[in-house]
């Protein structure tokens, strides 16, 4: 960059459908734009594989498009685009897609990219791109102007952006901008508007809004949709995946020794990758995965020694404390708090009336520093939820309900908050709940928030004898604006099934045509694994136990705790006891399966799991096929050996 213009030296490569294409631009032929089809929807598990994310720092540049599927085959190779020069990549639409993963564009970055041009983005892998310092376009026109060595002005690549993400930009990414703010040269462009009825995700950010550089500044009269600003978190965490990755980006671009604001708000776990090491014994068909989890663990393990942040790791013999998502819940989120976690499904935390949501790694490094997080105040959509739900009906069903429906799948909640609210959610404990606002991510979602009341001072005061009151204000005002409403009948809502490869394939259980066998079963995950869920597992169990009911031995049923708060209550309650006369095999705390990490995945594509996580990605939990139902579901497919619902089973004389 030079001023107010930009200049790129180096070559432009073309994501071509066509590999002999692809391979012609690596022997040093420049493609011209139109004379090839280009890759539409280059995700970010293409841009960099699931197990690149075992690997941090420039080492990820080697790694860039390795995953790249073009013409039925995977034409890159490790270290193509540091050797070919290139500096700027051209693909076709929703570059960066399949949800959130900054490995992605660091990786582009760490390869030597500088600007990357498509006909359209997913919206995160491009704000993933503005902090990180990578540039963006749609104008196509760009290649040859770049080929003809013109210097193209700074403000092709801010027009429609907020004016803080603007400043992100010109300053060259977060670093260089929080660099600024440490030597008080920074901007912080004024957001003055006067009072207005806003919802209670924009009153949320709206008091934790800062309105200057000052640690206690925090407050604005009134925020609205497109408002650029930055946050004041109460609590910041991270998980083993990324927290290397923000270490080294603190220590490359903010230099050693930087101080962090309140480190007794910084929160780190382990949990993904707790099991990978007792149940892998082969590197997945990828060199050294293994060895690099061993120093993904170190890493976590020193930085937070170093830092006096709470780790909540793991024991040899017991797992982890628990999964990130159900620890902030039972122990951490307050009614009125701002949460920011390196995972999508962080807004898990929004069943207790938290705004909580996910940042990638360079923002979570340099909220560390300076406490705050830069937010794009995105509009709100209410779901309300009428009437109740019937007997066997949980929240996993009507969440895969609404991502079968068009307000969900056609992209209307997109980058949205979704408030939550109706009569539904007075049959619905605080475990189900997060279920809902969790799996608000699923739907590309900004998060997903219920407005606390009665429920969430129950459940704070069983989980950590504190009582809370509720504010008048934790709520949305009366005419608050949303972008988007949708009314569910609730009472409608049947047992579900989400079919493999996606969680929006949703269909009744009802509707199932034909009986599908099951090999494994797995009620775990942070939408599978909580006190509820397991009561849910338990009343099918029990009622399987009584009649003589147990698993068949062709089926592996795998039941993975929570938390060690989850377990205590457990066994305390006889659960787990049920669970293992029944033939289950009872897990320690960890993701696990859910991640691919651990007992519970398939190992053979034939082979059939039911599952209670949030994602059934393919290759998410094994090559085999993943259908998602409730953990009832889940319970009574293990005992029956085959897709069966919790009402069908307990209504069989």
């Amino acid at each position: 960059m030079k001023g107010d213009s930009v200049k790129v030296d180096g070559r432009v490569l073309l994501l071509s459908e066509d590999p002999a294409r692809l391979r012609s631009q690596f022997q040093g032929e420049d493609l011209r734009v139109g004379v090839t089809a280009l890759r539409d929807y280059v995700t970010v598990d293409e841009i960099a594989p699931g197990w690149v994310c075992f690997y941090f720092g420039q080492r990820l540049g080697d790694f860039a498009y390795l995953g790249c599927l073009c013409g039925g085959t995977f034409p890159m190779h490790e270290g193509f685009i540091k050797r070919g020069g290139f500096q700027v990549v051209v693909s076709g639409k929703r570059h960066g897609g399949g949800g959130p993963r900054e490995a992605a564009p660091y990786a582009e970055r760490a390869a030597g990219i500088r600007l990357v041009i498509a006909e359209s983005f997913d919206p995160a892998y491009r704000q993933q791109c503005h902090a990180l310092g990578l540039l963006t376009s749609t104008d196509m026109g760009l290649v040859e102007r770049i080929r003809q060595g013109e210097d193209l002005p700074m403000d092709l690549f801010t027009r429609g952006l907020d004016a803080l993400t603007a400043e992100i930009v010109r300053a060259g990414g977060i670093f260089e901008y929080t660099q600024a703010r440490l030597r008080e040269e920074a901007r912080l462009p004024e957001v003055s508007r006067a009072p207005r009825p806003m919802t209670y995700g924009e009153k949320l950010l709206a008091r934790a809004a800062r309105h200057g550089f000052g640690y206690d500044a925090c407050g604005l009269e009134a925020v609205a949709p497109g408002d650029g600003i930055l946050v004041k978190a109460d609590w910041r965490f991270s998980h083993e995946t990324v927290t290397p990755l923000a270490v080294a980006m603190v220590k490359d671009r903010l230099g050693e020794g930087v101080p962090f604001e309140d480190t007794h708000s910084i929160l780190a776990f382990r949990d993904h990758l707790t099991f990978l090491g007792r149940f892998y014994t082969q590197d997945q068909g990828q060199p050294g995965i293994a060895d690099a989890a061993r120093r993904i663990k170190r890493m976590q393990e020193e930085f937070c020694a170093a830092n006096g942040i709470r780790l909540h790791g793991e024991d040899a013999e017991t797992g982890c404390e628990g999964i990130c998502h159900v620890l902030m819940a039972e122990r951490y989120a307050l009614p009125g708090q701002v949460i920011v976690g390196t995972d999508s499904h962080t807004s898990h935390s929004g069943a207790l009336g938290a705004l909580a949501f996910g940042v990638g790694a360079a923002d979570i490094a340099c909220a560390w520093v300076t406490g705050d997080v830069r937010v794009t105040v995105p509009p709100s959509v209410l779901v309300k939820l009428k009437g109740r739900l019937g007997p066997g009906v949980f929240a996993k069903d009507l969440v895969l309900h609404l991502l079968t429906l068009p307000f969900f799948r056609d992209g209307h909640v997109k980058g949205r908050i979704i408030e939550y609210e109706g009569e539904a959610l007075a049959g619905l404990g605080t475990d189900e709940r997060a279920t809902l606002t969790n799996m608000a991510a699923d739907s590309g979602a900004f998060a997903g928030i219920i407005a606390p009341d009665a429920e969430t001072v129950r459940y704070v005061e069983e989980r950590r004898g504190r009582r809370i009151g509720l504010v008048p204000w934790m709520r949305s005002d009366p005419g608050a604006v949303y972008e988007g409403e949708l009314e569910v009948d609730c009472s409608a809502v049947t047992p579900m099934l989400a079919s493999p490869g996606f969680a929006g394939n949703g269909l009744p259980l009802a509707a199932l045509d034909r009986q599908v066998d099951v090999d494994i079963a797995y009620v775990g995950s942070c939408t599978g694994a909580k006190r509820e869920d397991l009561e849910r597992v338990y009343e099918v169990v029990s009622w399987g136990l009584a009649r003589g009911m147990t698993v068949p031995l062709r089926v592996q049923f795998f039941i993975q705790l929570g938390s060690e708060d989850v377990r205590a209550h457990a066994e305390a309650q006889g659960w787990l006891r049920a669970f293992d006369e029944a033939g289950a095999r009872i897990l320690d705390p960890g993701c696990g399966a859910c991640i691919n990490a651990g007992p519970g995945v398939s190992t053979r594509p034939d082979q059939v799991t039911i599952s209670a996580i949030n994602r059934n990605n393919p290759g998410r939990s094994g090559p085999g096929q993943v259908w998602l139902a409730s953990p009832a579901t889940v319970a009574a497919s293990a005992l029956k050996g085959y897709i069966c619902g919790a009402d069908t089973l307990m209504g069989t004389p």
